[in-house]
């Protein structure tokens, strides 16, 4: 007697397709996952050669770049330090320079017709610093003094007084007042004395 086989054909294939689905599945996956890393080890290679690249082109452009100045020499800076004297020296010599023309101009203002001078003496201060100490009314002042004549003591007086309003002048005091003779002509002879107050200023 012939043997019949009652099984279907493909049921034995269909049995084996859907044993291997799953390492079809985690093969394909496997493949994806290489696919990705392989993309991003490409891209950050790219972008790791890209700032090799800049790199390379900063350190080229460095180098390129001239070498740093020298220091000043010694002797460089001798005379830095030589200038750097000059200039405070001018500055204190500017500082206590005094603008005689507005001075004078001012005291010619305030000069009583009926007073004519004999001398005047004017000197410059050495320094601000002595000009501020020489203004404090406790030593008699000596950088203006003028000597003249007048008709009468109210003339010294009204002198005086006019002396006080220069701004130029400060500690104005009276040395001495006499009288006397020139021929017959009764005068009064004086000696008023004042410190400069503004030193440094310009003439105008």
């Amino acid at each position: 007697m012939r043997a019949v086989n009652l099984l279907p054909r493909d049921h034995g294939q269909r049995t084996i397709k859907k044993e291997s689905l799953p390492f079809l599945v985690g093969g394909c996956s496997g493949l994806l996952v290489l696919a990705v890393l392989g993309a991003m080890f490409m891209m950050g290679s790219g972008k790791i050669a890209s700032q090799q690249r800049k790199l390379d082109d900063l350190n080229r452009q460095f180098q390129a770049l001239p070498p740093p100045p020298p220091g000043p020499s010694a002797g460089q800076q001798q005379l830095a330090g030589e200038q750097s004297a000059r200039v405070s020296a001018l500055t204190t010599a500017l500082s206590s320079r005094v603008s005689w023309d507005r001075v004078f101009r001012e005291f010619s203002l305030v000069l009583p017709d009926d007073v004519w001078l004999t001398s005047l003496t004017a000197k410059s201060p050495i320094s601000p610093a002595t000009n501020a100490s020489s203004t404090g009314g406790s030593t008699q002042p000596s950088m203006f003094t003028i000597q003249g004549r007048t008709y009468s003591h109210d003339g010294v007086a009204r002198l005086l007084s006019r002396l006080q309003v220069v701004p130029d002048l400060t500690n104005v005091q009276l040395i001495s007042s006499t009288r006397s003779k020139v021929g017959n002509q009764p005068v009064v002879e004086f000696t008023i004395a004042a410190d400069i107050a503004s030193a440094g200023g310009s003439g105008s």
